[in-house]
């Protein structure tokens, strides 16, 4: 992979020798597909009834909320050269991810 860890070089470093053509339709289609997520999650969220709906508004507060104070920590704790190394960026989302999950636990558990 030419020495570079960034995982989003997986694909011109592989496939299409960094065209930007290509890159730029590997943006466009991963665009595509989060929008078609988007799209999709929220006519879940209108096909669920009320108190589901209400655990998973909660617990995307919560992931949310996270996300905002975990983000911003880490960008001061950055500038301030108190990180002293590099930290892989999917390992956001995985956080955020696992956040989400406890929280739609722990309000499946609170609202029993």
């Amino acid at each position: 992979m030419a020495g570079n860890p960034c995982p989003a070089k997986f694909g011109p470093d592989l496939f299409w020798d960094s065209q930007p053509v290509a890159s730029w339709a590997a943006v466009a289609a991963n665009t595509a597909v989060g929008i078609g997520w988007i799209v999709a999650f929220a006519r879940y969220l209108r096909a669920i009834d009320e108190l589901q709906r209400k655990i998973i508004q909660d617990a995307l507060v919560v992931a949310l909320g996270v996300g905002w104070v975990g983000g911003f920590a880490y960008v001061v704790a950055d500038a301030a050269g108190l990180i002293t190394s590099e930290v892989n960026a999917g390992l956001f989302p995985a956080l955020l991810s696992i956040v989400f999950m406890i929280a739609i636990l722990a309000g499946h558990i609170r609202y029993r």
